[in-house]
């Protein structure tokens, strides 16, 4: 499997690094964005209480990192770091 760099406070969940590996555009841009901006995007995928919540969020940060987005948007951010 092709190595995927993970956050500074979160380590990259199955789910999110299948989705990646599937994106081209969303893997470079990933790679390119640093490690606690990598960081505020599992934290903000995985926070939802429920499990469909968190497929819609891994869709749309998807979505909005193949739209050039580099943090999640209209966030608190992350409060683990």
């Amino acid at each position: 499997m092709k190595k995927i760099s993970g956050g500074s406070v979160h380590k990259l969940p199955d789910d999110i690094k299948k989705v990646l590996l599937r994106e081209p555009k969303v893997f470079a841009l990933w790679e390119d964005i640093t490690p606690l901006a990598r960081s505020e995007w599992i934290c903000w995928m995985t926070s939802g209480a429920k499990p469909e919540t968190r497929g819609i969020r891994i869709k749309k940060g998807m979505s909005k990192m193949r739209g050039g987005m580099r943090r999640p948007c209209c966030w608190a951010g992350c409060p683990h770091r």
